[in-house]
């Protein structure tokens, strides 16, 4: 009866991990072969290396998506990945517990927000000051687009940070303090270097949020593909973004193939995020260690040098 009930489980288990290793391969198959269809409209340089895409010219660049796309995204971490760390390191070693409490609430309420929200608050708070603040036009762009990706990202980042610094032994915290630490040596010396791997995985993984984020950036970012973007100002827009602005209004073959390339290009984007996320974990394992036994001739000298 055990036997069966273990080959059973077992089978739900394979049948699960199949279902999901086909369905990921399934959609990078519909994905890469609908997207490639579109070299056969133009070829492979006028798409990665021209600067404008305008759907009325038939003229599908994708550099100006993309520049949108890293401009936002690393403006975004640029401020994000030291401002969450900083509050991640203060909820754990700093911070009394009822700070932590709310601080931890607060971070579960972030994260929990629709994305329609945070365009919303974009929309409202983030467009008219950087309209005033800095005489950025219409107060759409780059800009806009980074600071309200700041606030998305923050969730993901300090959530997996906390728990990498709160999973390291006590030990560590003991050892350093023993031996004469402060506590900042403590955290900047000892702490971060063991939570390396860690505290790398949330950066990637805040990143992965911010390269696939929607709604919100294109409510935000002005949505100009026609262009490359001149500055942080300026309007633009992104990858995730260009494809549900102009999906729904694409006729031509050639222009729903632009569109499934890009989402290709997202889907490549995303798995190497996760690659390097597996690369971070691996290099945080310990490597085993083999002892040499010492030579006859070593224990004998040691022997005599203890005499």
């Amino acid at each position: 009866m055990r036997l069966r009930q273990g080959i059973v489980a077992q089978s739900i288990f394979f049948t699960a991990a199949a279902i999901v290793a086909l369905s990921t391969a399934a959609l990078l198959l519909f994905t890469g072969s609908r997207g490639l269809a579109v070299f056969g409209y133009m070829n492979p340089a006028e798409f990665f290396l021209s600067g404008s895409w305008n759907q009325n010219d038939e003229n599908f660049g994708v550099l100006p998506l993309l520049a949108g796309s890293l401009l936002t995204v690393g403006l975004a971490l640029l401020i994000s990945g030291p401002l969450a760390l900083g509050v991640s390191i203060f909820m754990v070693e700093i911070a009394p517990e009822p700070v932590r409490r709310v601080m931890r609430t607060v971070v579960e309420l972030f994260a929990a927000l629709p994305s329609v929200i945070y365009g919303l608050l974009g929309l409202t708070l983030v467009v008219p000051w950087v309209r005033e603040s800095f005489g950025g036009g219409l107060g759409k762009g780059i800009l806009a687009a980074s600071i309200v990706l700041v606030f998305m990202t923050q969730p993901t980042i300090v959530s997996i940070a906390e728990d990498a610094l709160r999973a390291l032994p006590e030990s560590l915290r003991e050892g350093a303090l023993a031996v004469g630490a402060t506590r900042w040596q403590m955290i900047w010396r000892v702490l971060l270097p063991a939570a390396r791997p860690g505290l790398i995985t949330a950066v990637v993984l805040g990143t992965g949020r911010a390269v696939g984020e929607t709604i919100a950036v294109q409510m935000v970012i002005g949505n100009i593909t026609s262009r490359m973007p001149k500055s942080l100002l300026t309007g633009a827009t992104t990858m995730p973004a260009a494809i549900v602005t102009q999906l729904p209004e694409a006729t031509s073959p050639e222009h729903r193939a632009a569109l499934i390339m890009v989402a290709f290009l997202l889907l490549v984007i995303t798995f190497s995020l996760i690659a390097a996320v597996r690369a971070a974990g691996s290099r945080g394992k310990a490597r085993p260690t083999t002892r040499r036994r010492p030579s006859p001739a070593a224990q004998t000298a040691a022997v005599k040098g203890g005499d």
